[in-house]
């Protein structure tokens, strides 16, 4: 067997999936060029300072991604932070296909994890919910995936989603959510930090 079937035998064997293109940087630092405030009511503000978008504390403050962006076979990585408050910061609203998800981190008064909406179940009720601490002001670096059978998370190289969706109703929880869509990012009543969002698209992803 040569190196590179080793390879890709090991990386099967460890989960790694697919091979991927080169990641492609969604946040500049300095400023939220591609992105646009997503227009929820009552939201908070949102601002770029030194390195890192803050949003604001509010019922629900967000940024949308104002471009294109693939519906499967792709991966987003971010780090985000919980900057003040104790809900829901850092999730992220994707596309599934031709539908949408959200991947909620920290909600339901700060340790929920998962998928919201599966087979009409939230995040806080369905097969991916999961109980996590999260410090007050550490960053954790989280990493999606998407293909068309299998959405995945993980939080600091730890897997914490595993969902097969073949033949399950992938939706959003609350139709207000629509407005990060195609991509976007949102807190609850929190200062949610992000910085270092990238996305690449994966080769042979399934």
């Amino acid at each position: 067997m040569t190196i590179g079937l080793r390879m890709a035998a090991l990386a099967v064997l460890c989960g790694w999936g697919a091979a991927g293109q080169e990641w492609v940087r969604m946040f500049d630092g300095v400023t939220l060029k591609g992105w646009k405030e997503t227009p929820f009511r009552g939201r908070g503000e949102v601002r770029v300072k030194d390195g890192v978008i803050e949003l604001g504390k509010a019922r629900l403050t967000g940024i949308t991604w104002a471009g294109e962006f693939p519906t499967t076979g792709y991966e987003v990585r971010f780090e985000a932070a919980r900057l003040d408050g104790n809900d829901m910061f850092g999730s992220i609203t994707f596309p599934v296909g031709d539908s949408f998800c959200t991947w909620v981190n920290g909600g339901w008064d700060g340790t929920v994890v998962g998928l919201s909406n599966l087979d009409g179940d939230d995040a806080s009720e369905n097969d991916t919910s999961t109980a996590r601490d999260f410090d007050q002001g550490r960053w954790y670096k989280f990493r999606l995936e998407v293909t068309e059978k299998r959405i995945r998370g993980w939080i600091n190289e730890a897997l914490v989603v595993d969902a097969d969706i073949a033949g399950r109703r992938v939706e959003l929880r609350e139709a207000e959510t629509e407005l990060c869509t195609p991509l976007g990012f949102m807190s609850y009543w929190t200062v949610g930090g992000l910085r270092n969002i990238e996305y690449r698209r994966l080769r042979g992803a399934i």
